[in-house]
């Protein structure tokens, strides 16, 4: 259960960094900003642990921030091109 709440919380922040570095207006609500993260979190770790990167790692992970915020960054792209949304 901690690991649910745990991963909803790093996917808000995640979807607004992604949001924040991601260039123009996207017009898309908070609800879809976190989820969008969530989706981010989720397959930017698959990724990582496809290469075999560590679960856990001492102090904070910058590795896996910055994976996570690249791969929500993408989430928010490929939502704007299905739903036709100008940026």
């Amino acid at each position: 259960m901690g690991n649910i709440i745990g991963t909803i919380i790093f996917g808000a922040v995640i979807g607004v960094l992604a949001r924040f570095f991601k260039k123009g207006d996207e017009g898309i609500g908070v609800l879809w900003t976190v989820l969008l993260g969530i989706v981010g979190v989720v397959v930017g770790n698959l990724i990582l642990g496809v290469f075999g990167y560590p679960t856990n790692t001492p102090g904070i992970d910058w590795i896996r921030w910055v994976v996570c915020t690249i791969t929500a960054m993408v989430a928010i792209g490929i939502y704007l091109g299905v739903t036709n949304k100008k940026n």
